[in-house]
C-alpha cells in the first residue's frame, strides 16, 4: 500500500468512527448541537468585544445574555398568541374532521357512480375513519408535546445545558482551534487549514444568512395570512418560515398547511387564492430577493444533492438530522471540490506516472 492510499484509509476509517459514534449519541447531541451553533453565530460579537479590550470569559457571558435577552423577548411576544392558537385548533379539529369528510364523500360517491363502481365509497368511507382517528391522535400527541415529561426534559436540557455547551466554546474557542492546528499532520497542514477556512466561510455564510432569511419569512408569511383572514396565520406563518431552514419543507409544509385549512375555512375560492398567493409570492421574495443577498451561492449544491442529504440525514439523525443535512452536505461539498482538484492534478489522471 502506498502513502498516499495509507493517508486515505486513516480518514475514510477516522469518519467512518465519527459517524457510528454520532449515530450511536444522536439521542442526546441536541443541546450540544444547539449549543455550538449559538457559538458559532455568536462568536464575531464575541471578537469584537474581546478586540475592545474585554476578557473573553466577559466578552462570552455578555453575547449569550443579551442574545437570551432577545429571544426571551421574542417567545413573550409570541407563545401566548401560539399557545392560544394552538388550543383552539386543537379544539376546532373534530370540527375540521368533519368539513373534510363532509367535502370528500360526494366527490367520492360521484367518482364511483361515474366509474360504475357502487361499492368504491365503502373502502374510501373507510380510510376516512382512519384519517380522522389520525388526526385525533395529532391532537391528542400536540398536547402531549405542551405536557409530556419527555417534552419537558427536552425543553429543560435546551434552556439549561445549550447557553453553557455556548459559553465554554466561546470562551475557551481560541484555545480548541490553536490545539487542532497543533493536531494537524505537518505535510498537509497547510492545505487542510486552508479547506477548513472555506467550510467556515460556507457554513458562516449559510448559517447566519439562512436565519435572516427564515426569520423574514416568518415575518411575512405571518403578517400577511393574519391580513387575510386565515385562522391560526401566525402559527403557520411562523411556522413556514422558520422551517424553511429545511430546503422545500417550509414551502410545502406551510403552503399545503394554508391551503387546507382556507378550503376548510372559507366558503368561496377568493379566499384560497389569496392565500396560495401569498405564498408565491414567499417563494419569489425568497427566491429573488432574500436567498441571493442573504445567502448567495455559498452552498454550492445542485437541489438533487439537497434532497438526498435531507432523506439520509432524516433517516439516520431524525430531525436533528433535517436540521445538519444541508450544512453538513456544504462541508462535504467542499472537501470533495478539493479532492476533484488534486485527482485532476495528480499523475494518475494525467498518465504521465504511476504511484
Amino acid at each position: 500500500m502506498t502513502e498516499t492510499q495509507s493517508r486515505a484509509t486513516t480518514w475514510l476509517v477516522a469518519a467512518l468512527v465519527a459517524g457510528v459514534v454520532l449515530y450511536l449519541l444522536r439521542d442526546v447531541l441536541l443541546p450540544f448541537v444547539a449549543g455550538f451553533a449559538v457559538a458559532y453565530m455568536l462568536d464575531p460579537l464575541v471578537n469584537r468585544l474581546a478586540r475592545w479590550r474585554i476578557g473573553r470569559g466577559l466578552a462570552s457571558a455578555v453575547a449569550i445574555v443579551l442574545s437570551g435577552a432577545v429571544a426571551l423577548g421574542l417567545l413573550l411576544m409570541t407563545v401566548p398568541v401560539l399557545r392560544a392558537q394552538i388550543a383552539t385548533f386543537v379544539q376546532r379539529l373534530p370540527t375540521y374532521v368533519e368539513r373534510v369528510r363532509g367535502l370528500v364523500e360526494p366527490m367520492v360517491d360521484a367518482v364511483g357512480e361515474r366509474l360504475g363502481l357502487a361499492e368504491l365509497g365503502d373502502p374510501m368511507r373507510l380510510i376516512g375513519n382512519q384519517a380522522s382517528e389520525a388526526l385525533g391522535w395529532l391532537g391528542g400527541l400536540l398536547i402531549g408535546l405542551v405536557s409530556g415529561s419527555a417534552a419537558i426534559v427536552n425543553i429543560l436540557s435546551l434552556l439549561f445545558i445549550t447557553p453553557l455547551v455556548a459559553f465554554y466554546l466561546l470562551r475557551d474557542w481560541p484555545k480548541v482551534t490553536a490545539r487542532l492546528n497543533h493536531w494537524l499532520p505537518k505535510t498537509e497542514a497547510a492545505a487542510m487549514r486552508a479547506q477548513l477556512r472555506e467550510i467556515d466561510r460556507t457554513l458562516a455564510g449559510f448559517a447566519r444568512g439562512q436565519a435572516l432569511v427564515c426569520l423574514s419569512l416568518a415575518i411575512f408569511y405571518a403578517v400577511t395570512l393574519t391580513a387575510a383572514g386565515l385562522d391560526f396565520g401566525v402559527l403557520v406563518g411562523l411556522f413556514a418560515g422558520f422551517a424553511s431552514f429545511i430546503p422545500f419543507l417550509g414551502a410545502f409544509g406551510g403552503g399545503l398547511l394554508s391551503i387546507g385549512l382556507a378550503l376548510i375555512q372559507f366558503p368561496t375560492w377568493g379566499p384560497v387564492l389569496t392565500i396560495a398567493t401569498i405564498f408565491v409570492a414567499g417563494q419569489i421574495l425568497e427566491g429573488y430577493v432574500l436567498t441571493p443577498k442573504l445567502v448567495g451561492d455559498r452552498v454550492g449544491l445542485h437541489p438533487v444533492w439537497i434532497i438526498f442529504a435531507l432523506m439520509v440525514g432524516g433517516t439516520l439523525f431524525g430531525f436533528l438530522g433535517l436540521l445538519l443535512a444541508v450544512p453538513a452536505a456544504a462541508a462535504i461539498g467542499v472537501l470533495v471540490r478539493f479532492a476533484i482538484e488534486r485527482y485532476l492534478a495528480s499523475p494518475f489522471y494525467r498518465g504521465s506516472a504511476r504511484e
